[in-house]
């Protein structure tokens, strides 16, 4: 066999793009997909709370930031619940879509606790926390998940 032989045409070479190597912060893309449908569960249960049984939370409605009825603030925390447990799922199969939407639900969800914040002062510091994780892992991270 000749050496014109052995080698391929430069017609039949196909350039590979390289992927980047994922590395360890897949771990916490999918920890965010996954806190972005926990938490949407949970605001979604206190929407309902809020939407059910005024008389739960320990501050009069005067209280809040915002002075809204807690049915509003019901409705508020449920639908941002169910927007973000739609887009964690997302975010886990790797849709960039879904981690615009995160990040953009994860500000929501932190600035509606802030607002929240003298009805439930423990529990909406929590969720605050959580969300600027999960802003985190999706902004700087949020690619690597594809791979």
């Amino acid at each position: 066999m000749s050496e014109t032989q052995a080698r391929p045409a430069a017609s039949e070479t196909h350039y590979t793009p390289r992927r980047p190597q994922a590395t360890g912060w897949v771990g916490y893309v999918v920890f965010a997909g996954v806190m972005l449908m926990m938490l949407g569960g949970f605001q979604a249960i206190q929407g309902l709370v809020a939407i059910f049984r005024d008389d739960y939370y320990l501050v009069t409605r005067n209280g809040l930031l915002l002075t809204m009825d807690f049915t509003a603030w019901g409705w508020t925390h449920l639908i941002i619940g169910l927007i973000a447990v739609g887009t964690g799922i997302g975010v886990l199969v790797g849709q960039t879509w879904a981690r615009v939407t995160g990040i953009i639900i994860a500000v929501l969800s932190a600035l509606a606790n802030i607002a929240f914040l003298p009805a439930y002062p423990i529990w909406s510091t929590i969720v605050i926390a959580l969300d600027v994780l999960a802003i985190y892992a999706l902004a700087v991270h949020g690619r690597e998940v594809q791979y």
